[in-house]
């Protein structure tokens, strides 16, 4: 695990631990070293950086001089969601300006163009904290955020999405 610590996600200002992406690790002795499993926890199917994840936990985990085989799998069962997201992952988060829901959030849905459902909670600024802000996209940089805009400090910032 604290190798896993040290690899980051290619889209975000954490790592995969702090995302919560990391389902489980197995480990069992075999001659010559340990086998270790990992099963990963992607954000959402079809995420572009799975490939780049897999190779760094490849280069971190097969780095440790115990590791004699390493098998790494993605699994979707459980899915992943923001509620995975430890709390220093959600500073990471806030101090890069990108806020997450809180947890157990029952939000009220709301029906976008395109058929898209979303859900809106009371978001608070990550730059002056003003909660004088409102949904400006449900599209963001990655599948996992949208942008809000902060009607106080006029900054567009981003929000995971409560999937």
């Amino acid at each position: 695990m604290h190798a896993l610590c040290g690899v980051p996600d290619p889209e975000m200002p954490l790592s995969i631990v702090d995302l919560g992406m990391v389902g489980a690790v197995r480990v069992s002795n075999i001659s010559g070293g340990a086998s270790v499993q990992i099963d990963l926890i992607p954000t959402f199917v079809g995420c572009p950086a799975l490939a780049v994840i897999e190779q760094d936990v490849r280069k971190a985990v097969g780095a440790l001089p115990s590791v004699a085989e390493l098998r790494v799998s993605f699994v979707y069962e459980p899915p992943w969601s923001v509620e995975r997201i430890t709390d220093a992952g959600r500073a990471a988060l806030h101090r890069a300006g990108i806020t997450v829901p809180k947890r157990g959030c029952a939000s009220r849905p709301v029906f976008v163009p395109l058929g898209i459902s979303i859900s809106l909670e009371s978001v608070a600024c990550p730059l002056c904290g003003s909660t004088s802000t409102h949904l400006d996209t449900p599209f963001g940089p990655t599948r996992c955020k949208m942008i809000y805009y902060c009607d106080a400090c006029r900054n567009a910032f981003e929000h995971m999405k409560n999937v």
